[in-house]
């Protein structure tokens, strides 16, 4: 699968247009680059771009860019409200798919190695690619902003790790590294600009100093005020969105506002953020209210409302959500992404893939839909209101499972296919034989490891299907049944996968472990599936 990273290059200009639409086609025209979203403020007078594409490329659009912006961007006229200390202020690489953090210290060096080579300026590396610790911080390298690099770039401490330690009043210095997924997320208020910040030191990491710790880990905030917009913001990073989420952000604001009677009247999302980060939020509202909602879109819709963030733009999840963006960038959506009939025809076609594996990833995810489906019909009827609560519990597991198995057709051929692409390695020499064999056994191994996934989720759906058998309406008896079947068919096909692939395979302590999971997992699904079919052959007697 294709190796992707993401760049989300901060320019020190939001007012003027042309300049800002000359950087994004700068990245918009870089091959294999996809220009994603264009951020602009004009009271932090900051744009940020976030694009994808593969680490080569991706460092020539951020490349492209920059030398736009050399042409285009005087920091000796700059002001704004966000801190800054170049043209090109920070611009981290992000892994996204199949791209490891190690891939991503390495684009970020080399931009930062040639950026400086061609604009002669300086250039510090920051996050995962810091080659001090002290400099891992970005607000410790930016500390004192544009205006105290001529006295900063003096200091031996202080010395670039690329460039020149001189100062180049149009540029100043920029700072690229390498991070996990940061989330720029903004509450409005309706306050002053210095009560905005007083939340904001009360919740961020690093607080008031060393003395006072904020309250919320690997948050970095501050306030300011949106002249644009008549009001103040809570304005924060989330560096770690799965030890900080954007709820409790969001809560934690509410509740220091409140405490000062200060009203909160939404938020804002400056640039993408991860699918997960938004059902997360979602789940936690779900939770706080007892809510019972399945649908992805409407899981988002209810993060929307929630957290306001709609309040000063319309928000279109499919602009927003980095998945969902790249997916819609995509010429081929795979298997899952074709009509039936083109389905059943590649399965048809003479290649070994799709085959066997997926055919399973397919049958299981139909039998969890059709448990899904029993669920849905006995729910939220009048005469099966008794049954609401039991369906409310039974039906987000086959759900979850239906969207898991159907990501599975997929992978389980991509998985083979890693295996086929091994076998066409050179081996004209022992080094390549080498090589070529570590790269087969690799992808056996994860044609075996597919497989037995989807036997596992289908192994965590007995007890449930079991108990929708014992409460549902007979009238739904036959799709129970047909749902078994399939359930119990594709583990099947799971086993005999994993054993076909398992005969190549030399590391015995791993072929043992598998074999013995696999069969056991095959003997659950007998049995599961007789239990169901014999408890409603037993109420429908």
């Amino acid at each position: 699968m294709a190796k992707l990273v993401e760049c989300v290059p901060n320019f020190s200009e939001g007012n003027n247009k042309e300049v800002i639409d000359a950087l994004g086609q700068a990245i918009s025209r870089t091959p294999g680059c996809m220009l994603l979203d264009v951020d602009a403020g004009a009271s932090t007078n900051r744009t940020v771009y976030t694009f994808v594409g593969s680490p080569e490329a991706i460092v020539e659009g951020a490349l492209s860019a920059a030398r736009v912006a050399e042409q285009l961007i005087d920091m000796s006229q700059h002001t704004g409200e966000h801190p800054r200390m170049g043209a090109l202020d920070v611009c981290p690489f992000v892994p996204v798919m199949n791209v490891s953090m190690e891939e991503c210290v390495t684009c970020a060096h080399v931009f930062g190695q040639r950026l400086a080579a061609e604009l002669g300026v300086p250039v510090y590396l920051y996050g995962e690619a810091a080659r001090e610790e002290s400099r891992k911080a970005l607000p410790a390298i930016r500390a004192g902003e544009y205006e105290a690099l001529p006295e900063k770039l003096a200091k031996p401490e202080w010395a670039p790790d690329f460039g020149p330690p001189t100062f180049v009043p149009r540029w100043g210095a920029t700072v690229t590294g390498a991070r996990t997924f940061l989330i720029a997320y903004n509450v409005n208020l309706l306050c002053t600009k210095e009560l905005a910040h007083r939340i904001a030191l009360n919740l961020r990491e690093q607080g008031r100093g060393a003395n006072q710790p904020g309250r919320l880990k690997r948050v970095q905030g501050i306030g300011w005020y949106l002249e644009e917009e008549n009001i103040a913001q809570v304005s924060t990073n989330l560096l770690d969105f799965e030890t900080t989420p954007l709820h409790a952000i969001y809560e934690e604001v509410c509740r220091d506002a409140e405490a000062l009677n200060l009203p909160v009247v939404g938020s804002q999302l400056v640039g993408l953020a991860p699918k997960k980060a938004m059902l997360d939020t979602a789940e936690f509202y779900i939770k706080k209210e007892k809510l019972f909602i399945l649908e992805e879109e409407q899981k988002i819709r209810l993060v929307v409302s929630r957290l306001g963030l709609d309040s000063l733009s319309p928000f279109h999840p499919r602009e927003r959500i980095i998945e969902y963006l790249v997916q819609a960038g995509e010429v081929d959506g795979g298997l899952v992404a074709k009509p039936l009939g083109a389905f059943v025809r590649a399965v048809g076609g003479r290649s070994a893939a799709p085959g066997g594996g997926s055919v399973s990833a397919a049958a299981a995810a139909l039998g969890a839909a059709l448990g899904c489906m029993v669920g849905l019909m006995n729910y939220g009827k009048r005469q099966f209101e008794e049954l609401d609560p039991i369906m409310r519990k039974l039906i987000p597991p086959f759900h979850q499972a239906m969207d898991e198995l159907v990501a599975m057709v997929d992978a389980d051929s991509h998985a083979f296919s890693s295996y086929m692409e091994a076998m066409k390695l050179p081996k004209s020499t022992p080094e390549e034989q080498e090589r070529r064999m570590a790269a087969m056994q690799q992808g056996l191994k994860t044609a075996v490891r597919v497989p037995c996934a989807l036997a596992e989720k289908v192994s965590g759906l007995w007890p449930a299907l079991k108990e929708l058998a014992h409460h549902c309406n007979l009238a739904c008896k036959s799709d129970i049944q047909v749902g078994a079947k399939m359930l119990e068919a594709a583990v099947f096909g799971a086993y005999f996968n994993v054993m076909i692939n398992l005969k190549d395979i030399t590391d015995e302590k791993f072929k043992l472990a598998m074999s013995q999971k696999v069969s056991r997992l095959l003997e659950e699904a007998k049995q599961g599936s007789a239990l169901v079919l014999a408890l409603l052959e037993k109420r429908g007697a």
